[in-house]
């Protein structure tokens, strides 16, 4: 598939819409001096080539009573079990980000929890899955950085 060529006018509806999601067409093109129809015809061409997929919410954890957060080292008996666990894992939904990394574990994961009570309890169901030899907690004291927005804006920046 060849490579899609943003314009000046694609990276500054990408720049609104990477600051808000949400933010209308109309508005979009209100800024850029552009008709809401040309705004709605580059997002869809965006979407199209898989620049744009989705769009998301962000929330407020605390508020919504899970502010503990944990990351979790997973050790496998065996790599070859690394997709069952996944899997697995996957079924569990305070755990809200997995990766299968190189190094000292093969899966390494994210879970948000209402306390320690209850982040116990994720753990537990972690080490309880079939082909898991063993985890390591690290507690997060404080998410300080949590800002692909500016990632984001530096790629299409640089585009």
């Amino acid at each position: 598939m060849a490579k899609f060529k943003l314009d000046e006018i694609d990276h500054q509806i990408l720049d609104m819409l990477i600051d808000n999601t949400r933010v209308p067409f109309t508005d979009i093109a209100k800024k850029l001096l552009i008709s809401a129809g040309t705004v709605h015809v580059r997002v869809k061409k965006m979407e199209d080539a898989g620049i744009i997929q989705g769009s998301s919410l962000t929330l407020d954890y605390k508020k919504l009573g899970y502010s503990f957060i944990a990351y979790i080292g997973v050790y496998l008996n065996n790599t070859s079990q690394t997709k069952f666990v996944l899997e697995r894992i996957n079924e569990l939904p305070f755990v809200t980000v997995a990766h299968i990394t190189t190094g000292k574990f093969n899966i390494f994961c994210k879970i948000r929890a209402r306390n320690t009570a209850h982040a116990k309890d994720v753990i537990f169901m972690i080490d309880d899955i079939e082909g898991v030899y063993r985890t390591e907690t690290m507690i997060s004291l404080e998410e300080s950085i949590n800002d692909k927005k500016r990632l984001m804006h530096y790629i299409f920046n640089e585009l």
